[in-house]
Order: C-alpha cells, then sequence, then structure tokens
C-alpha cells in the first residue's frame, strides 16, 4: 500500500488526525500537510472536519473502499507467495464469540497446533457483529455464525449442529410437573436428547419460572423470544447478559433457568436438569465463515478441512 494511502486509512481507523499521528509516530502538522496533498489532487475533501470523530465523505469512502481491495490483494498475494515457499507454515486469524472459543475451539485448535506447528494460530473474541465487520475488511481470517443474517456477504461452509436446551435446577418444585420430560446431564452426553423418542417439552409449562436471558443482538436471545411467543406468555427475566456461560453458571446456583447448548454439558454431575424444546428454534447449525475474495491461503484451507472433519 502506498504510503498517502497508509495516512489516510490510519485517519480513517482512528477517528482523529492526533490519534493517528502517534499511531504512525509523526508529527499531527506533517500528517494533516500529506492527507491535504491527496485531497487536493482529488479535488474534493475526504473526511468531514467538522465531526468529531472524524467522517469521511462521499469520496472519502469510495477512497476506503478502494484502500481495502488494495490491500486485500496485498495480503492475498504475500500468502501466495508464501504457500510457494512452505506449504505448512503460515498464519491463521481466527475469530469467535466466548462460547465458539470455550467450547467448541479449544480441543481441536490444540490438535491441530500439534499436527501443524508451523502454522501460528491467534485467536480474536469479539461479538458477531464486530466479527463480521473484522471479516469485511480481513482483519480475520475466518469466524462462526449460526445467524444468516451474517452471511450474505461470505463465503461459507456448514459446519456443526448445537441444541437449545432449557436448563432447570433440580431443586425447583416445578421439575415434578415435566419429570417424565427431564434429563439429567449424564442423559445430555450420551446424546439422549438427540433420540427421536426424546419427549419434548412444552415451554408453558414453565412459564412461572425466572430466567436468564442473553442481551438483545445476541443469536440465543432472539430464539427465546421466538420460544416465549410460540408458547404464549411473557417470561419472568431476571438477568440479561452478555455471555453464555455466565448464564449457565449461574443456573447450576439456581439463580434462575436459562437456555443453553447442548455442547456446554461437560460435566455429569450438574444439579441442572435439562428439557428438550418442541421448536425449530431450538437447533442451530453453524457455519465457518470466510470473506469474499479471489485466494484463500493454503493454511487457511487446511484448517477448514481439518474443522469439518473434527468438529
Amino acid at each position: 500500500m502506498q504510503q498517502d494511502m497508509k495516512y489516510i486509512y490510519q485517519v480513517y481507523e482512528e477517528g482523529s488526525f492526533s490519534r493517528a499521528a502517534q499511531r504512525l509516530y509523526m508529527t499531527q502538522p506533517a500528517l494533516s500537510i500529506a492527507v491535504q496533498k491527496v485531497e487536493e489532487s482529488i479535488g474534493m475533501p475526504l473526511f468531514d472536519r467538522s465531526r468529531r470523530p472524524l467522517k469521511l465523505t462521499a469520496a472519502g469512502q469510495i477512497y476506503i473502499d478502494a484502500v481495502k481491495k488494495m490491500n486485500g490483494l496485498e495480503q492475498d498475494l504475500e500468502r501466495q507467495i508464501q504457500d510457494i515457499r512452505d506449504l505448512n507454515t503460515g498464519q491463521i486469524r481466527l475469530g469467535g464469540s466466548h462460547y465458539l472459543n470455550a467450547y467448541i475451539l479449544p480441543k481441536v485448535l490444540a490438535s491441530f497446533s500439534r499436527n501443524y506447528p508451523g502454522i501460528r494460530l491467534e485467536l480474536i473474541e469479539e461479538s458477531s457483529d464486530v466479527l463480521a465487520d473484522m471479516l469485511t475488511e480481513r482483519k480475520i481470517d475466518l469466524t462462526f455464525s449460526c445467524n444468516t443474517a451474517f452471511m450474505r456477504n461470505f463465503e461459507r461452509y456448514s459446519l456443526f449442529y448445537d441444541h437449545i436446551l432449557l436448563a432447570v435446577h433440580r431443586e425447583e418444585p416445578v421439575n415434578q410437573k415435566a419429570s417424565d420430560m427431564a434429563l439429567t446431564a449424564g442423559d445430555i452426553l450420551d446424546n439422549r436428547h438427540l433420540e427421536t423418542d426424546c419427549p419434548l417439552l412444552p415451554l408453558e409449562t414453565f412459564r412461572d419460572l425466572e430466567y436468564i436471558l442473553l442481551t438483545p443482538g445476541n443469536n440465543l436471545y432472539d430464539r427465546a423470544l421466538g420460544l416465549f411467543q410460540k408458547a404464549g406468555f411473557e417470561p419472568r427475566i431476571k438477568l440479561h447478559l452478555s455471555q453464555l456461560a455466565t448464564a449457565y453458571h449461574l443456573a447450576e446456583k439456581n439463580f434462575a433457568a436459562t437456555f443453553i447448548s447442548d455442547r456446554m454439558v461437560q460435566n455429569a454431575d450438574s444439579p441442572l436438569l435439562f428439557y428438550k424444546l418442541d421448536s425449530h428454534l431450538a437447533e442451530r447449525l453453524f457455519y465457518v465463515l470466510l470473506p469474499d475474495r479471489n485466494y484463500t491461503a493454503h493454511a487457511v484451507k487446511m484448517f477448514i478441512q481439518y474443522l469439518l472433519l473434527n468438529v
């Protein structure tokens, strides 16, 4: 990328000439002069300097979009050259939510790293919307999602299913109403909930419980609202949380009931009882997503193949 483009892109990322100058290890006047020269050659400003933080003008947006494309081409070129040098080296930048990073990826990442020690893995944890932006800008090589709204602009491969269960502490008296539907943690570990004859819980049976839900914008929050709507009642929400694992641990302490993924159940001695839900919303298909580009590095291709075989 040309030096002037780097300057302008840094100002765009920081939203400030002063912060961009610090990042670039140069003075703010020198940076301002460099940007002004580009604006003079174009014949119009790239930034609306009346806004704080700085905002792109229409011309600035076109300029930044072009810089992103050029940066992507440079990355592709660099990776193609690296692939020619050695097919078993490289770097993979993965983005995932806390749920994916804590419960799905550790085993496969450890195994992949042992089999391909020359490939360096970088794991980034953010929300789904942030990861979608990072993937678009190629700040990460791949991410994961079950939300079709994030998939339109990405190359994708179906990876795994998980199943949403209602988790209720075994001391809750309401469990007596559905004793023939309750599953223990051992049942979940034995995949009893995946059998066709496993009983399905009508959620309205537990309408009087208090619930822990994830925060709005989370895929499981949207699914939970759909489950309650189908059951025909407004839930008594005791707490909103951003992390599914925290909701799970609070439910184990009998704070309130919550919805969890079957893949989180790892301890057969859990004090929770689980219920399979009578709704298509309780089944999620996760995809691995890649940016829409002409070239995918060999290391990334190897990792995707490994994922598909081992998740």
